[in-house]
């Protein structure tokens, strides 16, 4: 039983260390975009975020626990994102059913990817320009 806890504080250590260096440098390349949210008071929150480009259409994926930005966008849908260098205004849409299943399917993360994040349930939205 002490080896089992060791081994998940280990895993949890090893999870929340990951987590908080994605969160903490925000890497971003020609694959990433800038999504702005605003809270209800009208506070901008930026935020990195992997850009997912399917069938002419651009989604992002809440794909880690830390997902503030994703609450966010579903409490108000109205955000910004900068593409490209290219800021716009959009709309934030849940993607739900086969077309989930679709981005998922063409997007997938590798087993790696899930362990290091700890296996959190992954929701997409879609950036409806505005």
């Amino acid at each position: 039983m002490k080896i089992l806890t060791i081994v998940l504080l280990v895993y949890a250590a090893i999870v929340i260390g990951f987590e908080s260096l994605i969160g903490f440098v925000q890497p971003a390349n020609q694959s990433t975009l800038k999504l702005t949210t605003f809270d209800a008071d009208g506070t901008a929150h930026d935020r990195v975020l992997s850009r997912l480009d399917t069938d002419g259409k651009v989604y992002v994926s809440a794909n880690h626990w830390p997902r503030a930005w994703y609450r966010r966008a579903l409490a108000h849908p109205d955000v910004q994102a900068t593409i490209d260098g290219t800021q716009g205004n959009y709309r934030v849409v849940p993607v739900e059913g086969a077309e989930h299943d679709r981005v998922e399917s063409q997007h997938p993360h590798g087993l790696a990817f899930r362990f290091v994040t700890g296996f959190p349930p992954r929701y997409f939205v879609r950036l409806d320009p505005r």
